[in-house]
């Protein structure tokens, strides 16, 4: 979409910071994120945010959603947005980018790749990154993607957004580990158990998990409670 202005067209680009936990070689989860290869100018053989212009006749949502299809064939069931990047200089030619982010369960993100590779239309120029070991980035998005970071780690602690890496029932160990990941520390299991259980957002099942350890307890989210921003994870 451009805009004019009375010295120079303005042009509005919508990206979308989406991240999952992916196990790494060793088996400890990574905070990860796709990125596109670029394939032209300006950056051409960078890797960049998935991502679009906006057209007229959609909304911003709407071309967050479409753009992170075309490039990557993920979809995430929802999307917040994250902020509004329009330094002058930040490309060659004057663009805002709205972004958003979202989060996947890394078992949705299997499962809708597995569906574009059968169908025979999976995305090409896709990569999965440490989000917290990048290369450089085509414009400003290892600005953006810091950014995003810092939001996802300031939400952990007041809101479920640990909530968007998890299956419908979880052990308290996966929880902490989520939050390990996203904060990038370890958290003393008793203190986090006291912790959470105080809060009451948790509710616990009957369902134990069981394996090689004695059998751990299942827990679900207690949607009655809420909180004052449930981030990501706002219904709609």
């Amino acid at each position: 979409m451009v805009t004019r202005t009375g010295e120079a067209d303005i042009r509005v680009a919508v990206s979308t910071v989406i991240l999952t936990l992916r196990r790494g070689e060793n088996g400890t989860p990574v905070l990860s994120l796709p990125l596109v290869l670029r394939t032209r100018d300006p950056h051409q053989g960078q890797w960049a945010l998935p991502g679009g212009w906006l057209v007229p006749s959609e909304g911003l949502e709407q071309a967050a959603a479409r753009t992170l299809a075309e490039t990557t064939g993920l979809a995430p069931s929802y999307l917040e947005q994250l902020y509004a990047f329009g330094d002058v200089d930040r490309s060659p030619s004057r663009v805002v980018s709205i972004v958003y982010w979202a989060l996947l369960r890394q078992d949705e993100v299997d499962a809708q790749s597995a569906a574009h590779i059968a169908a025979g239309n999976a995305p090409e120029n896709v990569r999965w990154f440490d989000a917290v070991d990048l290369p450089q980035l085509a414009f400003d998005h290892n600005q953006i993607v810091d950014y995003a970071l810092w939001r996802l780690r300031n939400k952990v602690g007041y809101s479920r957004v640990a909530h968007g890496f998890l299956p419908p029932t979880f052990t308290l160990s996966d929880l902490r580990e989520a939050y390990e990941t996203i904060l990038g520390r370890r958290l003393d299991p008793a203190n986090f158990r006291r912790q959470v259980e105080a809060t009451g957002t948790l509710v616990p099942t009957d369902d134990f998990r069981t394996g090689s350890h004695r059998p751990a307890r299942l827990y679900r989210y207690n949607t009655d409670v809420e909180l004052a921003d449930r981030g990501p994870l706002v219904s709609r």
